[in-house]
């Protein structure tokens, strides 16, 4: 089952503003990106590079291709049965403001094609929505749906 998803958002900055925040992923409590407060933390077996290894929670990763302040994608090792890459994406408009931009494209097979639309797809969607709150305005507070409420209570804390 074919998988693209994508989110994204008009910052009131600069490219090199908005880069700035995408290469302060996974940079522990510097990271100003990642919604590292209610989501598992993203973490690699070394800085931000091309090479590294590892994910948040159950998702695992390497660091495919990486241009400082521009662009990062990641492959997909794991959970089981997804195939493809994810990656964040700076994009100048003009002067004052930067469109950033993350892709989800994958397929899904085995028991992702369950796991996906009943649950990884709820809670990727709004972890990747505070991701995007938290670049725009640091401050703001999650909106989750009732089923992301739940998901989250019930999924295995590793926070």
């Amino acid at each position: 089952m074919p998988v693209h998803n994508v989110h994204e958002r008009l910052l009131p900055m600069n490219a090199a503003e908005a880069g700035a925040l995408l290469d302060s992923l996974s940079d522990g409590p510097a990271d100003q990106l990642w919604p590292h407060r209610t989501w598992s933390p993203i973490e690699f077996d070394r800085p931000l590079s091309a090479g590294a290894k590892g994910g948040h929670g159950p998702v695992r990763y390497t660091v495919a291709a990486y241009v400082p302040g521009t662009w990062v994608r990641f492959t997909f090792s794991g959970p089981r049965g997804f195939h493809g890459f994810h990656e964040y994406a700076v994009l100048p408009v003009d002067d004052e403001r930067t469109v950033l931009r993350h892709t989800l494209s994958m397929r899904v097979t085995g028991i992702a094609r369950l796991s996906w639309p009943l649950a990884y797809r709820w809670l990727h969607d709004a972890l990747l929505e505070d991701s995007l709150d938290r670049a725009e305005h640091p401050a703001r507070r999650a909106r989750w749906s009732p089923y992301v409420r739940l998901l989250m209570a019930i999924a295995p804390k590793e926070r």
